[in-house]
């Protein structure tokens, strides 16, 4: 089976060829696999279309301070980043690494994340960069010195994609978006619903993504600013009624909006848009060259609700009027807590500034 998967050490090959650089980096990688082998940990890993390994990661929630670590690390509990590797191949992989590794994080409630990695690994501390990883540190062993980056989970900057994946509500607006269904899961995979085949989510770039880019013809949503709050609201499949089957399904925030005709060339907008879009390529030169989907919003996908909450719950109980359609709608921001309160999204994504 391909795709991401979360595996027993003791279940993955550690001849595979893909380890043989984590080999080469760490003299105790052999034996130190073995002992997680052993203790019956897990880890995750993900397998191409070919069925060979293109990602490993295992996280550990960490109480105690790594003392080869200088200066030493916050005090608090951490997750430890022990091992990340990815075949980087143009998919937004390492973003679903990412994604991954903050879910971990939040779930088990720690205050900051931690990896070592050494200077030669300048794509991967790129990426972790992005995200808001600062080097905090080195630390020093028989395999060499490793800069100590740091993620610290207890402060909000104001920087959307650093602050990922906290919501700042402050001074915010909150909207309802809708998305088809022929496009929801393969653009949203950790959204997926019951009774969907996982099989949709391939390793291509709009699925592994933090960031989502949507198309929009509507006029209004040329009025979302930068960390602005989107709940996504995937709508009828055609299986039954939209009272039953519609659903509010994730939570994310927006980075930017532009209209296509901001675009100098198509090029320029096809290099924008389709890594982050569920689109063709030919999609998109229809779009631009016609022009009838005028705006562009990219998102950060932070949260995919554990309970998806129907429209029937949306009317009656959160009480969003249906007096205008739901392609886009505007929430209070007590719609909004509703709904993270009652699609049990870790209450710690939500931050309140004073």
């Amino acid at each position: 089976m391909n795709g991401l998967q979360y595996k027993k050490f003791s279940d993955v090959d550690e001849n595979d060829v893909f380890f043989d650089s984590l080999k080469e980096d760490y003299s105790e990688f052999t034996t130190w696999f073995a002992k997680k082998s052993a203790a019956a940990e897990e880890a995750y890993v993900f397998y191409n279309s070919r069925r060979r390994m293109d990602g490993f990661l295992y996280l550990k929630v960490e109480d105690t301070a790594d003392t080869a670590i200088v200066p030493p690390l916050p005090e608090g509990k951490a997750l430890k980043v022990g091992t990340l590797k990815i075949n980087a191949h143009g998919t937004k992989l390492g973003e679903r690494f990412v994604k991954k590794i903050f879910d971990h994080a939040m779930n088990s409630g720690a205050d900051y994340i931690y990896v070592t990695v050494f200077e030669k690994h300048e794509g991967l501390i790129t990426l972790l960069e992005r995200y808001g990883f600062e080097k905090r540190a080195t630390k020093v062993t028989p395999n060499g010195s490793e800069h100590v980056l740091v993620r610290n989970l207890n402060v909000v900057t104001g920087n959307v994609v650093k602050d990922f994946p906290h919501f700042e509500t402050t001074d915010k607006k909150y909207y309802l978006l809708a998305i088809y269904p022929e496009y929801h899961s393969a653009f949203l995979p950790d959204s997926i619903l019951n009774g969907e085949s996982h099989d949709i989510l391939e390793d291509v770039s709009h699925t592994n993504s933090i960031h989502k880019i949507y198309i929009s013809g509507i006029n209004r949503t040329k009025c979302l600013v930068p960390g602005d709050i989107v709940a996504i609201y995937r709508t009828n499949d055609g299986k039954g009624k939209a009272y039953y089957r519609s659903v509010v399904s994730s939570l994310g925030v927006v980075e930017e909006v532009r209209q296509i005709k901001s675009f100098q060339s198509e090029s320029q907008f096809i290099k924008y848009a389709k890594p982050y879009s569920i689109f063709t390529i030919e999609q998109l030169k229809e779009y631009f060259t016609n022009k009838q989907k005028s705006y562009i919003i990219k998102f950060t996908y932070n949260a995919a609700l554990k309970k998806r909450i129907i429209r029937k719950r949306l009317i009656e109980e959160c009480l969003i009027s249906t007096r205008s359609r739901w392609d886009f709608t505007q929430l209070t921001e007590t719609q909004l807590k509703w709904i993270a309160d009652e699609g049990e999204i870790n209450e710690s994504l939500i931050v309140h500034q004073a």
